[in-house]
């Protein structure tokens, strides 16, 4: 078993690309699959994700397929012979990319089909045959459908991401798709972690597969440095700001759980001052596609996204990964940081820790059996600073507000020096009073009462009229027309 390319009994056109791709030395997965793989057996891999394994599948099939190599433009002789299946469509493009690029100097023709793009293009190529057809498939069932794609010649079957794809729920359309294909046939399966469902689906549709583990189960790259930071919702992206500029990185992944999160952190970041993009779900293949490349171009600083981004995107140099927030799934943690340290390079895992997520952090050491230390990063020392001098400007702003008022201060000091006239402010209405109320209860004289005007009176007027004084007399008015007599 050898580790360089060069020692491999690569066909001349292979071993040209890998030598111009600058593929010297081979990863632990490559030494120990690319020899299996070319025997024709079924290989069940594990291995870190960022490892190679892309090439450890690509190449022994390049190799095995070159005998089917042909000038022809026949459709009919190029019938698809090798099926690459992924669970996302930025490793679909990613791994198509590079089997493309290994198969430079040669005849083969490969594609790739996934959603969120048109058919048309898609079936065109199919029509014109391929002998190697990389897909998600969900799109893969659509051409099988719409009998795009004939997989009764295949001979060779990757599930690259396995565990990825059972977790998005794949499971029903993998059965579906490996019903069309011939039982005879080699499979191929590599996965960074290994779960009991990848190991029945491994024992469903492998025939005596050969492990090769290069690594223990789900345990991260040694390169990358896992740091934990306890932060509350409001300062995470302080502590971000923060560790970039402490560090000195000019582009990281940062990771969240949800495609709205992922949103409105993409537009708190690009106001404050960062070039970011964000990659989620909601976004177009297209708009997925442009802001992946800007990262890769390195136009974009940070790139803000769900776990669509987690598993196997090969960007070289990428120096950090931030999880915004701890994922819900703890292999997903051991993808995400996978992101960074790729290839031998060192790379720094943040991950952000609010008080809610202690649990989910449980899980993660439960996973990769590490005992994790959750850190106070210094930011909280920085805002106390920043409360006590916010506390001292607000007393100089109120000291400033007594200086403005003298007069108050002056009551206030008469006061002090005089406790005895502090008078309260409030000041009842004066009511007036009517002084006939005010004199003292008098009895009454019953000779005057006796001799009262207005009983004397009457009675005179009655005597004389017999008409009671009460009585108006009745008033004299001049009558239009006589009476009769």
């Amino acid at each position: 078993m050898t580790d360089s390319f060069s020692n491999l009994s690569l066909a001349e056109p292979l071993a040209r690309a890998v030598a111009e791709m600058g593929y010297e030395s081979m990863t632990p997965i490559q030494a120990q699959a690319i020899p299996v793989v070319l025997t024709g057996k079924d290989v069940m891999g594990a291995a870190q994700t960022g490892t190679g394994k892309t090439a450890a599948f690509s190449l022994p099939l390049l190799q095995r397929l070159l005998k089917y190599e042909n000038t022809s433009t026949s459709p009919a002789r190029h019938p698809v012979r090798a099926l690459v299946l992924l669970p996302t469509r930025e490793l679909a493009d990613q791994v198509a990319q590079q089997i493309k690029l290994y198969a430079k100097y040669t005849q083969m023709r490969s594609a790739v089909v996934f959603g969120g793009m048109d058919m048309k293009p898609q079936t065109l190529e199919l029509k014109r045959g391929v002998e190697i057809l990389v897909a998600t498939p969900g799109r893969l069932l659509d051409h099988i459908e719409a009998k795009n794609a004939v997989l009764n010649q295949v001979e060779y079957v990757v599930l690259d991401e396995a565990d990825r794809m059972l977790d998005i729920g794949f499971l029903p359309d993998l059965q579906r798709i490996l019903s069309f294909l011939p039982k005879q046939r080699t499979t191929l399966l590599f996965s960074a972690t290994f779960s009991p469902e990848i190991k029945r689906l491994a024992g469903s549709y492998l025939q005596d597969p050969i492990t090769i583990e290069v690594a223990r189960p789900n345990e991260t790259a040694s390169t990358v440095e896992q740091r934990f930071y306890s932060a509350q919702d409001d300062d995470k992206r302080r502590v971000v700001k923060a560790v970039l500029k402490e560090r000195g990185i000019k582009q990281a992944f940062i990771f969240v759980n949800s495609k709205l999160g992922c949103a409105r952190l993409a537009r708190s970041l690009e106001r404050e001052g960062l070039v970011t993009a964000a990659l989620h779900g909601d976004k177009s293949q297209d708009e997925r596609l442009k802001a992946l490349e800007a990262f890769k171009k390195c136009e974009v600083d940070l790139l803000v996204c769900t776990d669509v981004a987690a598993r196997g995107l090969d960007i070289k140099d990428v120096p950090a990964v931030f999880n915004f927030d701890v994922p819900f799934n703890a292999e997903d943690y051991v993808h995400r940081i996978g992101r960074t340290g790729r290839a031998g390079a060192s790379g720094l895992a943040v991950t952000l820790v609010s008080p809610s997520d202690m649990r989910l952090v449980a899980d993660i050491e439960k996973l990769i059996k590490t005992k994790l230390q959750v850190e106070n990063y210094p930011l909280e020392e920085e805002r106390s600073r920043a409360n006590l001098s916010e506390g001292r400007r607000e007393e100089r702003r109120d000291d400033r507000r007594e200086e403005r008022r003298p007069e108050r201060g002056f009551e206030r000091r008469r006061e002090e020096e005089n406790p005895r006239d502090r008078r309260s402010s409030f000041r009842p209405a004066q009511v007036s009073r009517d002084p006939f109320f005010e004199k003292p209860y008098e009895a009454p004289n019953m000779e005057q009462a006796a001799s009262a005007s207005w009983e004397a009176s009457p009675k005179t007027t009655a005597s004389r009229t017999g008409i009671s004084a009460n009585i108006k007399p009745k008033r004299k008015v001049a009558a239009l027309f006589k009476s009769g007599e």
